[in-house]
């Protein structure tokens, strides 16, 4: 049932797309454009994909498009002295699939949607490089670049219930809110030999999980820190606070976010990567993340070879 409805949820979102979007593309082969670097410019205006109804990242605020990749593509747009185009980004069952969808090949019901550059995209080499049982590539048609935020796990707790989290053990004897079919879901759900499965409780995000919380419900909320800052950052959440506690057993508890491409596209990425460059390096973008009450850590990528003063500047401490 969930399945279904999805994709009439999807089918309902793609047909109004190509209502708006019917002369982008070849009419004849109904084939996605090829909005390269230089026809972007001449077009006036840039598509930038994001994810729908996704707190802080991107979502409607008065009927506005808003959050984190929203306002980062505006002002990726302005740098190339072009117009901002949101273009949502239904979530299908897979990251490839959500590549596939909207930067590659387009969805087989709206060929002609496409954005021009997808954002919240992880930046990692090891699925940039993946192969298949016959030793292909599974992302060759696409470029991962650009990457802009370092992300993590998260878990804010309520005092009342709790006196603090040390580790998830705690997680026996109090009951734990998470977003469904999400690596926080399966965590839990797994940890400890299965000791915690029975206190995790499952919700549709993690803004009603917060709810629960604030009804009694749940102790404690896991999701990744700029979800659950947003959700703090409310003043009916005041009273919930922060958990220190790490997560052993997940492979990846930080990671590096970023844009994706059309792989024929690369003087695009070139660009957007030079301006994103800038407005990491000169606080910019932490600036954007402080505005909408986020903590911000600058991405590995640039720790690497920035100098500890440039990171500082980068992270707002200069």
């Amino acid at each position: 049932m969930k399945t279904l409805f999805r994709c009439l949820l999807l089918m309902l979102v793609i047909q109004t797309s190509v209502a708006e979007e019917v002369l982008d593309g070849d009419a004849v082969l109904n084939r996605p454009a090829e909005r390269s670097y230089d026809i972007i410019l001449e077009s006036g205006y840039l598509k930038v994909g994001v994810y729908k109804d996704f707190p802080p990242y991107s979502y409607l605020v008065d009927g506005e498009p808003s959050g984190v990749d929203v306002e980062l593509g505006k002002r990726i747009a302005a740098a190339m002295g072009v117009e901002f185009k949101v273009h949502w980004i239904v979530p299908d069952e897979n990251l490839g699939d959500d590549l596939r969808n909207n930067v590659w090949k387009g969805h087989y019901l709206a060929k002609r949607r496409l954005a021009d550059v997808m954002m919240r995209v992880p930046y990692d080499k090891q699925y940039a490089y993946m192969q298949d049982s016959t030793g292909e590539y599974m992302n060759e048609q696409v470029v991962l670049f650009g990457p802009y935020q370092q992300e993590t796990w998260q878990i804010a707790f309520d005092p009342g219930q709790m006196n603090s989290v040390e580790t998830i053990a705690m997680f026996q004897y109090h009951p734990i809110g998470v977003e469904i079919d999400t690596l926080p879901d399966f965590y839990l759900s797994s940890g400890m030999n299965g000791r915690l499965r029975n206190q995790v409780r499952h919700y549709t995000n993690v803004q009603e999980a917060f709810d629960a919380m604030r009804e009694g419900e749940v102790s404690a909320v896991m999701g990744m820190r700029a979800e659950i800052d947003h959700e703090l950052a409310k003043p009916e959440n005041s009273r919930f606070v922060v958990a220190h506690n790490g997560f052993p057993g997940i492979s990846k508890q930080v990671w590096d976010v970023g844009m994706a491409i059309k792989h024929t596209h690369r003087q695009l990425g070139y660009a957007l990567e030079e301006i994103v460059g800038k407005l990491v390096r000169s606080g910019e973008v932490d600036a954007l993340f402080s505005d909408l009450s986020l903590r911000y850590s600058v991405p590995q990528y640039y720790r690497e070879f920035l100098s500890d003063e440039a990171i500082a500047r980068a992270e707002g401490e200069l």
